[in-house]
């Protein structure tokens, strides 16, 4: 397979190779104990989640400066391996975003994987975050451009979900489903906040949708919210397979470490789907990636390709301690610089 034209070159034009190949898991804490314990287990486990030090939530009021020299100090500490951990700010509107942002450049800037903007109320926020986020880059010497991810939980940041997919710093957005039903005003009852009633609401069901329609036009990753019964397993295994068999979501969020490795299995194909991918690319790949009959006289071609190659991409992101889901010879030939 080395010597043969790989996949990525094969398959995809620039605008699907610059798509974000983000883990699937966005693991949030904000609580100092919380946060070191997230990074050694990220250590442990691998990049198959990325994660988020909350300086929103996580901050106490007033103290927020003080929370994000914390967050910088875990950015650049030795437990961050992979260099996988972003950071959440506070929203564009808050006295403190500023001055939060400027220090978080300036002191982890280089070794950020993003910043996450909450409570976006349109595309003018998200320029507005970006252009704090790129002069703060500028007078600090940070040469790279820091990648922003959005969250979506206003009337205002649906009605432009399109545009803020659109716009160029974005990587990634996510639901954020409390605040979105609390917009509401008790129209949405508290029901739609739980693993069930999320998936049965119209109005959530449709914002969910929307997000991520928007994301795949745009080449942006759909992250969906939290399962706040995070003790319930059963439960975060129907909410993130709904999240990725049905509403398309490519990533979710965890608020607990006891969901990180129910949300990455959640996302995994199975043995059966990359046997079978394996089978058809390597068949795919021999014939020069012309059409070929496959098991029961099927055709595939460049279309189906490409959808086997994103299952085996899947199962590389969603694989423990390096790709062990994927034989040696996949990983070697196809995923060794991944």
């Amino acid at each position: 397979m080395t010597n043969r034209v790989h996949p990525r070159e094969a398959l995809f034009d620039p605008d699907d190779a610059a798509v974000p190949q983000l883990p699937v898991c966005d693991h949030y804490s904000g609580v100092e104990a919380r946060m070191r314990k997230s990074l050694q287990l990220q250590v442990e486990m691998g990049p198959v989640f990325d994660v988020t030090l909350d300086g929103e939530d996580g901050a106490p009021v007033g103290g927020e400066i003080e929370h994000a020299h914390l967050i910088a100090e875990l950015v650049n500490g030795p437990d961050n391996h992979h260099d996988r951990v972003g950071a959440r700010v506070q929203p564009v509107d808050h006295a403190r975003f500023d001055a939060v942002v400027d220090l978080l450049v300036q002191r982890a800037g280089a070794r950020l994987a993003y910043l996450m903007v909450p409570k976006v109320r349109g595309v003018a926020d998200v320029q507005r975050a970006a252009d704090a986020v790129d002069a703060a880059a500028r007078r600090h010497g940070i040469a790279r451009r820091i990648p922003l991810h959005a969250l979506v939980e206003t009337h205002g940041a649906l009605r432009e979900v399109q545009a803020i997919a659109a716009h160029p710093r974005i990587e990634s957005l996510s639901f954020g489903l409390m605040d979105f039903v609390s917009a509401h005003r008790g129209a949405i009852p508290q029901s739609a906040m739980g693993a069930e009633g999320q998936f049965d609401h119209p109005l959530i069901v449709r914002a969910k949708l929307e997000i991520a329609a928007a994301c795949h036009g745009h080449g942006k990753v759909p992250s969906h919210c939290v399962v706040t019964e995070f003790k319930d397993q059963q439960a975060l295994q129907h909410a993130a397979e709904m999240a990725g068999q049905l509403l398309g979501y490519t990533r979710m969020w965890s608020i607990h470490p006891g969901q990180i490795r129910t949300i990455v299995d959640a996302f995994a194909p199975t043995i059966a789907e990359v046997d079978q991918a394996i089978e058809i690319l390597q068949a795919a790949q021999a014939a020069g990636w012309a059409p070929i009959r496959h098991g029961d006289d099927r055709l595939h071609d460049r279309a189906s390709y490409r959808y086997f190659w994103q299952v085996l991409e899947r199962a590389h992101r969603t694989s423990f301690h390096g790709g062990a889901q994927l034989p040696a010879e996949v990983r070697l030939a196809w995923f060794a610089a991944a």
